[in-house]
This record gives C-alpha cells, sequence and structure tokens, in this order.
C-alpha cells in the first residue's frame, strides 16, 4: 500500500498542472484512512459492495460475480480512496461501481492515476474528471480516453458540451475514433456542417456520429431525396428528420400528409424541403393542426404547402390563442388594415404582442389577460364569437 501511494503522489506531482486540481493531501488522508486488512481469508464481496460501496443489496449481488477473483479488499479500497481524492461523493462512487464494477479491480498506480494527469493534462478540472468518471467508469479505464478527449474537444467547443452529447450518446467514447468517429465528422463536413452543426445533430440525434459510416451516408441520401440538399440552410434539419428512420415509414407519412391536407404530390415536396421536420410529427399532431387550420382559420392547403413551418407551432400555445386574438381586434375594429394571419403567426411572441396587443390595451382593457388565458388553453367568453 505504501508503494502504491508513493506511486500516485509521483505521478500527480510529476504534471504541475494538476498542482491545483488534485489535492493530494485530500486523496492522501482518504487513503490512509480505508482501512486494509493484510490478507483476510473469505473475502465476501458481495457484503464488501454494500458495507464500503454503498450499493443496494440487489446492485451487489449483480456485481459480486465480476469481483468473485477479489480475495482482499486492498485494491478496492484504494480505489475508493482515489475517487474521494477527485472529488466523487459517496452516492457517485456507488454509482460508478454499479455501472462498472470492474472498475474496482483497476491499478490506481498503473490505471486510474495515469488517467487523471492525462486529462488534466489537456484542460479538464478536477470537477470534470470527476464528473466523466461518474458518467463512463469504464470508459474513463480505457486507455484511449486522453487521446479521444483531445479530439472531442475542439469539435464540441467546451468539455461542458461534450458531457451533455456524451450524456445521450455513451457511444462516443466506445466507438472506434479512426474508423467510426473521424470518418462521419469528415463526411458531415463534406455536405455543409459545421462543427457547431454537427454538435446540433449529435445533442438532439443520439447515435448519428457513432453509427456505422454506410448507414451515415444512406441517411444523407435520404435527406436529399426529400429535396433538401447537401450544403443547404435546412440540411442539418432533414438529416435529423429523416435519421434512423426507414424509408416505408418517411413514405407512409408523405402519404398521411398527402390525405390529411389534401395535398398533391409536388406540394408535398414543397413542404417537406422547407419544413423537414414535419416528418417527426405525429399523425395526430398534423391531423389536429390541419384541422384547425383549414376548417376553423380558413387557410387554403395550398397555402400551408408553401408556408409549413405553421404545422410546427404549438397549437394550444400559439396558433389558437393568436387566431382568436385577430379574430377579436379585427371584430371590434382595432386594426387599421387587414393582417394576415399566416404572417402574424409566425412572429415572435414579443413583436406579436407589441404589434397586436399593446397598441389595443386602451380600447380593450382585458386584452392582454385574454390573450394570456388564451395561450393557457383557455377561451375568455370576449373571445367567443357566433
Amino acid at each position: 500500500m505504501l508503494r502504491l501511494r508513493e506511486c500516485v503522489v509521483s505521478l500527480l506531482l510529476s504534471s504541475p498542472s494538476t498542482s491545483a486540481i488534485f489535492p493530494l493531501r485530500r486523496f492522501l488522508s482518504a487513503t490512509a484512512s480505508a482501512p486494509i486488512p493484510p490478507n483476510p481469508s473469505g473475502f465476501a464481496v458481495e457484503e464488501y459492495l454494500v458495507a464500503a460501496c454503498g450499493l443496494t443489496r440487489a446492485q451487489a449481488i449483480k456485481a459480486s460475480p465480476k469481483l468473485a477473483h477479489l480475495k482482499s479488499p486492498a485494491n478496492p479500497d484504494a480505489v475508493l480512496a482515489f475517487l474521494s481524492g477527485l472529488g466523487l461523493s459517496g452516492a457517485d462512487a456507488a454509482a460508478a461501481v454499479a455501472k462498472d464494477p470492474r472498475l474496482l479491480c483497476a491499478k490506481v498506480d498503473k490505471t486510474l492515476a495515469p488517467k487523471a494527469v492525462g486529462l488534466a493534462g489537456i484542460g479538464l478540472s478536477r470537477p470534470e474528471i470527476a464528473r466523466l468518471v461518474s458518467l463512463g467508469p469504464e470508459c474513463f479505464r480505457s486507455r484511449h480516453i486522453v487521446s479521444k478527449l483531445q479530439y472531442y474537444h475542439p469539435l464540441f467547443g467546451s468539455f461542458h458540451n461534450f458531457l451533455r452529447a456524451y450524456e445521450r450518446s455513451s457511444y462516443l467514447l466506445s466507438r472506434d475514433l479512426d474508423k467510426i468517429i473521424k470518418p462521419n465528422v469528415a463526411f458531415l463536413h463534406e455536405c455543409g456542417l459545421a462543427a457547431c452543426d454537427i454538435v446540433e445533430l449529435v445533442m438532439y440525434r443520439r447515435g448519428i456520429l457513432t453509427t456505422n459510416p454506410g448507414r451515415l451516408r444512406a441517411m444523407v441520401a435520404c435527406a436529399e431525396g426529400i429535396g433538401v440538399p447537401r450544403g443547404s440552410g435546412m440540411f442539418r434539419q432533414a438529416l435529423y428528420a429523416v435519421a434512423f428512420q426507414s424509408e416505408e415509414k418517411i413514405a407512409a407519412k408523405v402519404d398521411y400528409l398527402k390525405t390529411t391536407l389534401r395535398w398533391s404530390a409536388a406540394e408535398v415536396g414543397i413542404a417537406v424541403s422547407k419544413a423537414p421536420m414535419l416528418l417527426r410529427r405525429s399523425k395526430d399532431t398534423l391531423r389536429s393542426k390541419s384541422e384547425f387550420l383549414v376548417s376553423e382559420v380558413g387557410l387554403e392547403p395550398t397555402l400551408i404547402a408553401h408556408r409549413p413551418i405553421v404545422l410546427t407551432y404549438s397549437l394550444e400555445g400559439r396558433l389558437r390563442p393568436r387566431h382568436y386574438l385577430l379574430k377579436f381586434v379585427k371584430a371590434n375594429g382595432l386594426l387599421d388594415r387587414d393582417h394576415s394571419y399566416i404572417c402574424a403567426v409566425g412572429l415572435t411572441e414579443n413583436v406579436f404582442v407589441k404589434k397586436f396587443v399593446c397598441p389595443h390595451i386602451e380600447a380593450a382593457p382585458h386584452l392582454a389577460e385574454d390573450y394570456v388565458a388564451a395561450c393557457r388553453g383557455e377561451v375568455p367568453t370576449r373571445f367567443i364569437f357566433d
């Protein structure tokens, strides 16, 4: 144990950049406080996981077969002390061990401490390293962890952004960097996507960067197939919309749009190319919005096809309340000219209120509160017309 502590101290002191990151005194005190019997016989792994690591009995039963070869708590105690030195709470350490029981078998001096030093050397803070261990203890043990994060850091712009993506897609650290990740990133760059676009894709469509390169190329071909060319401003949304959807499912959604909105094939093509996210909307959502826009607002299906973004707005939070308000101000002669609903519904909330609510507060004192009520899903009596 003395040799272990000396090795860890040597590793940590050998990297000046880590002097402020790893409080050695805290690490050593945590290590020293861990009771380590010399060579106890009959080491009970399951009991140790519960008593020392804080796992539930069920977690301990599941994890103990992976640690059946352990004959002593010496190495697990050292690992727990190391995790404490990084700043992991008892609950965080327990969660990490539950995810990766073999973490307790890792050598602190040969595996864990060098990884921590390497990550500190590329700019990660101690809390960031601790968070990484909590999220992916198995990946933290990987010999490629430092080189992978060296690659990801500039791509994601910050370690915080990477962690957000990693929480959604743990394969980012387990997939082969040279065979999968780098080819996919290079191909997406060829398609006109900047690093920030790629990050957005990873944040909201997990797996898109870690999928097989051949499958990614098929997704790109599918995005082009719905009328959105590479390099266009809408391409990222199109790729997001078709990712991991089968051709059959996309074709079924296109047919549903034709039937529900009475669109021709050409009109569907126009609508989908302008608002690819329609392919991600549920059938019930599309039906309720189309019925409202056509039957209640009175919009022509052809107009909606050319302004399909209207189908992506919230029915209860935007489409209905703005329709009610415009209908009220028109019926009460408060507008000096007619205004297009489809243009008004596209305005930001602040602009809409400034243009259609604020000018009429004197003539209609309850207009603002009625509009707020309508946005909550209520229908004020003043907004009801026969």
